[in-house]
């Protein structure tokens, strides 16, 4: 996972975030696990670290500040989402305090068995696409009463894509001659012409192949809620593009039932992540997502270009 480009502050007052320091967090507040196997989870991403806990728990630590507001949000609102939903998501064992140096609250949780998403674990992409569009509509029909709105503590996810503007707008000038930026353009100023207009429903905010685990070939978990919310929903849909292809992206398109604006949204997103990708302005280099974001955004521009199926 990249780090996200506007949450700001660095973590170098943050200590080690090793085995050590949570076996000395373990040791101060909750020393009946603290003699647990300890070992990391890779990948280990960077909004937080997250560690298992003998067989059946994690750790959870928040890498920053702006992560760590979404401690208390998530022990809050798991498990009250969990009951609606139709895959297992984190369930919240208890709530760390700082300690041992480290300036944060933290989380254990229930562990999750699964793999993260990738295409060569999935047995059957359209009904994978399918299942994950039952979650989402069924994320979506939870009553949105005192839920969080986007801000700070998830990146404005569910908000106006306009948040974006500036840095889409500065991606798309450091990638002059490298990507059709004046089609691209077309469809960033395409995506900002419309709001959500209905009430606000709750959305993931992170669809990602990361926080998808996958048992048996299917869809069995969806993890990390940190930037979940109630809002517009359109930013759920980027992983219509960064995994399904056109048959599976259809298939998705049909079960969500999202009108055609919200889609158009979609691509929003999905441009800006990819755009910041390919401009170097999201913390990675890593040569295999920078081709991969420059093919999403071929897709995204074809599609844009034909007003495919799920555009205007």
């Amino acid at each position: 996972m990249v780090p996200h480009p506007e949450s700001g502050a660095g973590i170098s007052s943050v200590p080690a975030i090793d085995v050590d320091l949570v076996r000395q967090l373990l040791a101060e507040q909750f020393p009946q696990w603290a003699d647990l196997p300890i070992r990391p989870v890779e990948p280990g991403g960077w909004d937080n670290r997250t560690f298992r806990l003998g067989d059946r728990m994690s750790v959870r630590l928040p890498s920053a500040p702006h992560y760590a507001r979404q401690v208390a949000k998530e022990q809050l609102w798991l498990p009250r989402l969990a009951p609606q939903l139709p895959l297992s998501v984190p369930t919240p064992l208890a709530r760390g305090i700082p300690g041992a140096g480290y300036p944060f609250s933290w989380s254990i949780y229930r562990w999750l068995e699964g793999e993260t998403a990738r295409r060569d674990n999935i047995t059957d992409m359209t009904a994978f696409a399918t299942a994950l569009a039952d979650f989402l509509n069924a994320l979506r029909r939870i009553d949105p009463t005192g839920g969080p709105e986007p801000g700070p503590h998830n990146f404005w996810r569910g908000g106006p894509l306009a948040h974006y503007d500036g840095e889409t707008r500065a991606a798309l000038e450091r990638l002059v001659g490298q990507v059709d930026t004046a089609a691209a353009l077309d469809l960033w100023e395409d995506a900002l012409s419309s709001t959500w207009q209905e009430r606000p429903v709750w959305l993931h905010g992170d669809v990602a192949q990361g926080n998808l685990l996958v048992r048996s070939g299917k869809l069995a978990a969806v993890i990390d809620f940190g930037t979940s919310g109630i809002g517009d929903p359109a930013c759920d849909l980027v992983i219509a593009w960064k995994l399904f292809e056109r048959e599976s992206r259809e298939v998705f398109r049909r079960a969500l039932a999202l009108d055609p604006d919200t889609w158009t949204r979609g691509r929003g997103w999905t441009l800006w992540k990819a755009l910041i990708l390919c401009a170097g302005m999201a913390g990675t280099i890593d040569p295999a997502d920078i081709e991969d974001s420059r093919r999403v955004i071929d897709v995204l521009i074809d599609e844009h270009r034909q007003r495919f199926t799920v555009g205007k």
